[in-house]
């Protein structure tokens, strides 16, 4: 039998959706087992591994003593810092200032939601996570959310029961980076699954009654494949109605392989106007569903696309099919102002004290509407 190597402290992991910014972020697994995204370089010199149970039922118990720790100074009015809250030991264990830290956080953001770490933590046995909610859910009755992400050939295996256990036992929301749901994008970017497997999984997931978000991503699929890359992740997305679709525009990472296919000349990237028509084509082309849509992440150039369907689709369509309208200088005047924070969304450009910030960045960069969209891929690494 494997030696089980000794608890080393709590542990927080590199990512986590937007959303839950305000979550306690408790880590299952480290990094991701399947790691063969081109588009993806986060984990691409890491070795996935899952955590032993025991390890993350006392990374949960260890927050819990420094919860408690810092709701009883505030209770009694003894002002405690942290240097003297990390004196204190929790039982079985020593002082963990990265517990303390995410406690601090946690009680600073009313203690309503727990984000499960890493990238498809949902791989590992099907009662060692119902062990782990079971564990958070008598620790902290009162959280009101509990996250994970997973990948839909993960989640296309769990049986309808387990994932049935798993809802009771607190489970209540899975994200699912879909990205596409054409098969030939997803072979291009080696995602690992297929149209047929994300409609399957999401539709599993929701019969589960668990809260499922679902991710796409404009400009995957490049010029070749970007009518598309839209039409059938709308399709895909019609076939599951999840409760969340959320956006997150193609961007590359330096360490992405993809990156290195652009540079290459392998992947034609699209630039913000031909990912616009895309992402219009993808909108237009929803239909028949009641999800929430959230441009929630700084990627994406069109914020104000966020509402829930159908009521809000004509609303979400028009920023787009302004910008469209737009000409090329304007384009690019908005596409600069946004990427670098001059503009916070389309109709700033009305303002005229917004639209000379971004005018003069323009300048500053020496921006014109031929070479802007390279301009604009080089902010935006900064962003990923």
């Amino acid at each position: 039998m494997k030696a089980i190597k000794p608890y080393g402290g709590f542990e927080q992991g590199p990512i986590r959706p937007p959303s839950e910014a305000n979550s306690l972020l408790l880590r299952i697994s480290r990094n991701c087992p399947w790691n063969r995204c081109t588009f993806c370089g986060l984990y691409k010199d890491a070795t996935f591994s899952l955590r032993h149970v025991d390890h993350v039922l006392q990374d949960i118990d260890t927050v819990r003593f420094y919860v408690d720790a810092i709701e009883t100074a505030r209770k009694t009015g003894n002002v405690t810092s942290q240097r003297e809250l990390f004196k204190l030991s929790p039982p079985g264990g020593k002082s963990d200032l990265q517990a303390l830290h995410a406690a601090s956080d946690f009680v600073a953001n009313g203690m309503k939601s727990i984000f499960i770490q890493d990238g498809n933590s949902l791989v590992i046995k099907p009662e060692d996570i119902i062990r782990i909610l079971q564990h958070l859910r008598d620790v902290f009755p009162t959280v009101e959310r509990v996250t994970s992400y997973a990948r839909s050939h993960t989640i296309a295996r769990i049986s309808d029961e387990n994932l049935g256990r798993m809802a009771s036992a607190g489970l209540n929301r899975i994200h699912i980076g879909m990205e596409s749901g054409s098969d030939k994008v997803l072979e291009l970017v080696k995602k690992g699954t297929d149209k047929t497997t994300q409609i399957v999984a999401g539709q599993k997931v929701k019969r589960a009654g668990i809260q499922l978000s679902e991710y796409f991503m404009p400009g995957l699929g490049g010029r070749t494949l970007s009518r598309e890359n839209a039409l059938e992740t709308a399709d895909a997305l019609n076939q599951i109605n999840p409760d969340y679709i959320r956006l997150r525009t193609l961007a590359l990472p330096p360490s992405a392989p993809l990156t290195a296919q652009f540079k290459d000349g392998a992947f034609d990237k699209m630039g913000e106007v031909e990912t616009a028509t895309e992402l219009l084509l993808f909108l237009e082309t929803l239909d028949g569903i009641t999800s929430t849509i959230r441009s929630d992440h700084v990627l994406n150039l069109f914020p104000e696309v966020d509402g829930v369907l159908p009521d809000d689709k004509e609303k979400m369509l028009q920023p787009v099919k302004d910008f469209l309208w737009l000409a090329p200088e304007e384009q690019m005047v908005f596409c600069i102002g946004r990427r670098t924070h001059r503009l916070a969304q389309l109709s700033d450009l009305k303002n005229p004290l917004q639209r000379d910030h971004a005018l003069k960045i323009c300048s500053e960069l020496n921006a014109t509407p031929a070479n802007y969209d390279a301009i604009t891929d080089s902010i935006m690494q900064r962003f990923i």
